[in-house]
C-alpha cells in the first residue's frame, strides 16, 4: 500500500484554456480532476489508464494523445462490454491510426471514437471530457461517470490520481 494517498480537489479551468471536448453540450464549469501530467501521453503512444464508475460500476477508461490532442474514452468495447487493450494501456495498431479492440477487431476513430471498422456498428466509445492546463491533464465527471472512490483514514480519494511533487491540484495524506 503507497505512503501516500491523493485527493482529488476541483479546479476551475478559466475561459482562455484550450478544452478538448468530446461531447457537445458539455458543461465545463463543474470541477475538473486531475488525471496525469502532460508529458504522460505521447503522441500516438501508450494511454494512462484510469478507474471509474460508470453508472455506478468500477470500469476502466484510458486518455491519450492522437494529433495534439487528448482525448480519453471507457474502455469498453461496443460490440462485446469488455477491456479494449491488446497490452496494458496500448489501444493503437500497428499503424496507430484507430484505436483497436484486441478481443473481436473492431476499430474506433481516436479523435471522435466512431466505429470505423468490424462488429461496433455505427455507435461511439463512450468519451470522457478532458482538458490539458499548466502541464497537467484533467477529466471531467458527468452524469454517468464518477471518479472511483476509495475510503482512507474516512476521506474520499480517488487512486486514479497519481501523485505529482508540481502539481497544486491534487493534495497528500498519509493513511496511518
Amino acid at each position: 500500500m503507497p505512503d501516500r494517498v491523493p485527493v482529488p480537489v476541483p479546479v476551475p479551468v478559466p475561459a482562455s484554456v484550450s478544452v478538448s471536448v468530446s461531447v457537445p453540450d458539455v458543461d465545463l464549469t463543474r470541477p475538473a480532476l486531475a488525471l496525469c501530467a502532460s508529458t504522460a501521453l505521447v503522441e500516438k503512444g501508450r494511454a494512462h489508464g484510469f478507474d471509474v464508475l460508470h453508472c455506478g460500476a468500477p470500469v476502466r477508461a484510458f486518455a491519450l494523445r492522437f494529433d495534439t490532442r487528448v482525448v480519453a474514452y471507457l474502455n469498453r468495447c461496443l460490440h462485446v462490454p469488455v477491456e479494449m487493450d491488446w497490452n496494458v494501456d496500448q489501444f493503437l495498431d500497428a499503424d496507430k491510426t484507430f484505436i483497436l479492440c484486441a478481443t473481436h477487431g473492431a476499430s474506433y476513430e481516436p479523435l471522435t471514437g466512431r466505429c470505423a471498422g468490424g462488429p461496433c456498428g455505427r455507435g461511439r466509445l463512450t468519451a470522457i471530457d478532458t482538458v490539458e492546463r499548466g502541464g497537467q491533464v484533467y477529466w471531467y465527471p458527468s452524469r454517468d461517470i464518477k471518479p472511483a472512490l476509495a475510503q482512507a483514514d474516512g476521506v474520499a480519494v480517488n487512486p486514479a490520481v497519481e501523485p505529482s511533487p508540481t502539481s497544486d491540484s491534487a493534495l497528500e495524506i498519509k493513511p496511518s
